[in-house]
Parts: structure tokens; C-alpha cells; sequence
């Protein structure tokens, strides 16, 4: 059975609390299965990096204005009650173990066990400059942060000690309601980026590709998981329209995206996330708020194939 998901509303300066608030509560009531967060800093005039780490292409505008990941996922989840809340993605290099591990652990919690956390390496080396994080280590500290929050999130005392991070024995809680932890989703594509989601994660969301591709390739990477691993579960990500639109070319809306479900239902995918973030029909807070009620034929098409 394939579930529908909604990316919240984050981006830009179309949203506010009162649209944030319905946006939440309506997807609930329409039978969405989850509400998703994103993470960047801050809009640079002067970008080193490129748009995804493309050399030359432009940051989309809607990044000039981006609500915190943690704190849209926490106040989604004070709006409801039954949808998972989970990050697609947060970016490693943004955050220290312990700090992350309450704050997560702390969602869980008060959501009544309704987290995923969901994790990759950024692109924007810009961001990790106001971190302070060489963006060359990226890979290599989002091993050590997964595997400190894990440290965290075990039983207590929990002492850590790596490359990046540090922890002395310590009394680290809350911890997460769900047991041993809430499940950890990648965003990797990379060579890299897939060992470290065959070694490490439970879900692979990748930004790109089509729904049989990814199926497929899922097969290899459950062929390599650690001895006594669940399955990785494939979450898809669909776009009511591309960050990369360029004027003139056709946007798909909402016929695209049940166009790939569609395709997800074929390919057996667990989760489509719908984005709308760029979507340039969100032009407004009373948009945004009605975002769920325009895309509940794509709950439909998933309905149908039950």
C-alpha cells in the first residue's frame, strides 16, 4: 500500500502561522499520512556553492525565506495527532549529538512516537561555513553524528568518543518514545551517500529519479545490508513543480503528481512525499492553507489502488 505525505510549508514568504496551522490540520483531516521538514540556514548573495551542488546554477528564490526544520516539525505535531512528522532531510553538518538528540527525542515524545529523522550531507558550503564545518568532512560526520545520536538515544550513561564529537559519561534524556529509536531516513545518492544508507538508515528518500529505477536499485541495496537488517523502505519525492522550472516550461500541478504515484503504486514505493514549496500556485497564506484540499485527488488515485 502506498502512503501520500506532504512536505510542510516552509519556503518563502507566503507562509505564516495561521496558514501553517490550517495547512497541518487539513492534511490530517484529508488523510495524508505525513508532514515533512527541509533545512537551510540563509540565502546568500554571493554563493560559493551552487543550487544542489551544481556548479553555476541558481539558488531558487523561494530559499530567501525558510521556517527551522525542528521547530516546523514540532509545531505540526502540536497541531496533530495521527501523521508521522518527520525532516526530508536535515543536513549533518549543521548540528552537535546531544543538542539534536533532545530535540528530536523531545518531538518524539510529545508527538506520541510520530518521528522519522531523516539525515544527509548538504551541498551548500556556504551554510557549513556559518557552521564551521569543513564541508570536505561532511560524509565522514554524518557517520559519527548518526552514530552519537544512537549512543544518546541507548541507555544510559552514555559516553561517546569520535573524530567530531565527544560525549563523557553523561545522563543524555529524554529518550525517544519509539524503541530502540525512531527510524532514520537518508536523502543520499551518492556512491558514498548509498553505502552510508545501506550501513546506517531504515528508509531511502532520494530527491531524484524515477519510481522503477529506484525500486530496482533498492533490491542491490537490501542485497548488501548488514547481516539481521530490516529492509530498507523507499520513500518517493514528488514535485508539484521543480525547484529548476524555468519560464515557459509546462508544470505539472497536480496531474503530475498523480502521475507519480501512479508509478509508485507500480513499483510498490511505501511513501510518496509531496512538495509544493515551489510550486507557483502557492502565492499566498490562503493558498498555502488550501494546498491539501487541491491535492486530495492524489489521495484518491492512492485510494483506488487499496
Amino acid at each position: 500500500m502506498t502512503r501520500v505525505g506532504l512536505a510542510l510549508p516552509q519556503l518563502g514568504e507566503h507562509v505564516d502561522a495561521e496558514a501553517f496551522a490550517e495547512f497541518c490540520r487539513s492534511a490530517e483531516d484529508l488523510g495524508f499520512s505525513s508532514l515533512w521538514a527541509q533545512e537551510h540556514l540563509f540565502y546568500p548573495l554571493e554563493p560559493r556553492s551552487g543550487y544542489a551542488g551544481i556548479p553555476g546554477l541558481a539558488i531558487p528564490e523561494a530559499y530567501r525565506s525558510v521556517l527551522g526544520a525542528t521547530e516546523a516539525m514540532a509545531f505540526a505535531a502540536a497541531l496533530t495527532s495521527t501523521v508521522t512528522i518527520g525532516s526530508s532531510i536535515l543536513v549533518g553538518g549543521y548540528h552537535r549529538p546531544v543538542q539534536l538528540a533532545q530535540s528530536l527525542a523531545s518531538i518524539d515524545v510529545l508527538s506520541g512516537g510520530r518521528l522519522v529523522a531523516g539525515f544527509s550531507v548538504g551541498w551548500s558550503d556556504d551554510e557549513h561555513a556559518q557552521t564551521d564545518v569543513d564541508p570536505r568532512t561532511r560524509g565522514r560526520r554524518l557517520d559519527e553524528l548518526v552514530a552519537a545520536l544512537l549512543a544518546c538515544w541507548g541507555p544510559d550513561p552514555v559516553s561517546f568518543q569520535g573524530e567530531f564529537f565527544s560525549i563523557p559519561e553523561s545522563v543524555v534524556r529524554p529518550k525517544p518514545l519509539q524503541s530502540p529509536h525512531p527510524p532514520l531516513l537518508s536523502g543520499m545518492w551518492s556512491d558514498a551517500g548509498l553505502k552510508r544508507t545501506v550501513a546506517l538508515f531504515d528508509i531511502w528518500n532520494p530527491a531524484r529519479g524515477e519510481p522503477a529505477e529506484l525500486a530496482s536499485l533498492i533490491v542491490e541495496l537490501n542485497a548488501q545490508r548488514p547481516v539481521g537488517s530490516l529492509p530498507l523502505r523507499l520513500y518517493y519525492r514528488s514535485f508539484a513543480q521543480r525547484p529548476s522550472h524555468r519560464p515557459g516550461e509546462e508544470i505539472g500541478g497536480v496531474e503530475a503528481v498523480k502521475a507519480d504515484v501512479e508509478a509508485c503504486i507500480q513499483a510498490g514505493v511505501e511513501e510518496v512525499i509531496v512538495e509544493c514549496n515551489f510550486w507557483e500556485r502557492m502565492d499566498s497564506p490562503a493558498a498555502w492553507a488550501r494546498a491539501p484540499e487541491l491535492l486530495a485527488p492524489v489521495l484518491e488515485v492512492a485510494s483506488r489502488a487499496r
